[in-house]
């Protein structure tokens, strides 16, 4: 069906397909954050019913008969995808300054201005999504399952979206969420593909700020309260920095021999819980902003809008606008999530930047970006990693050089590329760069840098 013929309803239409028989979309439009456009809110049921993903989805701002589908994961694991919606880059942001009546405002510089989006809360448990009999998914990999599933029903029920151009989108955690969920589309398209069944047209992976190789990540947290990677002048004591670099090389001697020679899963989580506390304590104690060190922590997860956006997702009259079914109360992340990953050693069982090698080698175009001033999945382990990262470009990528890229003809940041590779910093960006409340981070500058990558503009 076209998704036209959905009317404003309190009911969910369902959908179903002949070759999903364990799967089904319920979805309605509604009037929720942007009024400009089209919005959906729904439901996907999964496994037989027993797992409901909920997700949001928004029609592009300029032409959503032709413009690309994209879908943004937040990360976490555990956090939900309404902060990417409202309080980044979403159609709407979280009134902070109780300005509006129905509680969000109006943001100009949503991915939406050119692209149709959706906003994913994954795995089962977080925001609104939920389980009927306790079912979790507790690794990245079970997760993809869900995922392809959503993507493929929705392309399938929804004809007028199919063959699009389709990206996958996020940060944080999503470094690792990403990769995986990708490398799922690519492989079952090439099933779909052998049954004469449609494909996803996956173009490519943008990943902010993101964790993916994991054992870069603590050289890079040096570099930035230590160096000059992101501030001018080091944030951190001399004898701080001093006994941190003294303590590098035997945290990455640790990881590479209980996490990366072999897998011995005591050994492994020995070495990161060593490692994560003699290089992250002297940060924590400053005080500062683990996603923007150029600011305080204040709130949950160091952004007083975390906690606006839980008691607004939470009042009974959004609930009833969204379609909301979970008894739970609405949380940013779920701490049982979280642990379930945590328990399984999700980030370090598998090292993710293969998959990122995988895709470039099978035509997926990847764009890593990254604000400067984030400390927590920083710019320079990021950097690193791509470095060392395998794949037929990487020789190509090492001899070339950084360059600016600028926004109104001022420099926005830099960016180097080999290939279907790209990265981008944004300067003056944390964590969450399209953040619009904080002077320091950049939607602007964010907007353009997905404007010009979906258009496969040159930075």
């Amino acid at each position: 069906m076209h998704l036209s013929e959905l009317e404003s309803m309190d009911e969910f239409a369902t959908l179903s397909h002949p070759k999903f028989p364990y799967h089904q979309v319920r979805i309605k439009k509604t009037g929720f954050c942007d009024p400009t456009v089209n919005a959906y809110t729904g439901y996907l049921d999964v496994d037989a019913g027993a797992k409901h993903l909920f997700f949001y989805f928004f029609e592009s701002r300029r032409d959503p008969e032709t413009d690309d589908v994209m879908m943004w994961v937040n990360g976490g694991p555990g956090c939900s995808s309404s902060m990417g919606l409202l309080m980044e880059l979403g159609p709407c942001n979280i009134d902070m300054d109780n300005v509006s009546p129905n509680g969000t405002t109006w943001n100009p510089y949503s991915w939406n201005k050119e692209t149709n989006i959706f906003f994913l809360d994954q795995p089962v448990g977080v925001g609104f999504s939920y389980a009927d009999y306790g079912e979790v998914v507790e690794t990245t990999e079970d997760a993809a399952k869900n995922v392809h599933a959503f993507i493929t029903i929705f392309f399938e029920t929804f004809p007028q979206f199919s063959g699009r151009p389709f990206h996958l989108a996020g940060e944080s955690y999503a470094g690792r969420y990403l990769p995986v969920f990708a490398g799922e589309v690519v492989d079952k398209n090439v099933v779909a593909a052998a049954e004469g069944r449609p494909t996803i047209n996956l173009k490519s992976v943008l990943i902010g700020n993101g964790i993916t190789d994991y054992t870069t990540l603590y050289e890079g947290r040096y570099m930035t309260e230590c160096g000059t990677a992101a501030l001018d002048v080091p944030l951190q004591s001399i004898s701080e920095c001093v006994r941190i670099k003294a303590v590098l090389p035997r945290c990455h001697a640790s990881i590479q021999r209980s996490c990366i020679d072999i897998f011995d899963p005591i050994g492994c989580q020995a070495a990161l819980s060593f490692c994560d506390m003699q290089t992250g304590s002297a940060f924590w104690a400053t005080g500062r902003n683990v996603y923007d060190i150029s600011k305080p922590c204040k709130g949950e997860l160091c952004y007083e809008e975390t906690g606006v956006i839980a008691d607004y997702l939470n009042r009974p009259e959004v609930k009833k606008l969204l379609g909301v079914e979970t008894p739970a109360n609405f949380s940013s992340c779920s701490d049982p999530v979280y642990d379930g990953f945590v328990q399984h050693m999700d980030r370090s069982r598998v090292q993710t930047q293969f998959y990122v090698g995988q895709l470039l080698e099978r035509g997926v175009r990847i764009l890593i970006y990254l604000g400067t001033y984030d400390w927590q999945c920083n710019a320079s382990s990021n950097k690193l990693w791509v470095e060392r990262l395998e794949w037929s470009g990487q020789k190509e990528y090492l001899a070339n050089s950084w360059r600016n890229w600028t926004v109104e003809d001022k420099k926005a940041g830099e960016t180097k590329s080999s290939g279907l590779l790209t990265v981008a910093t944004v300067d003056g960006a944390g964590h969450m760069m399209s953040l619009i409340y904080v002077p320091h981070d950049k939607p602007i500058e964010a907007l353009e840098l997905m404007s010009r990558w979906l258009k496969n503009e040159k930075l």
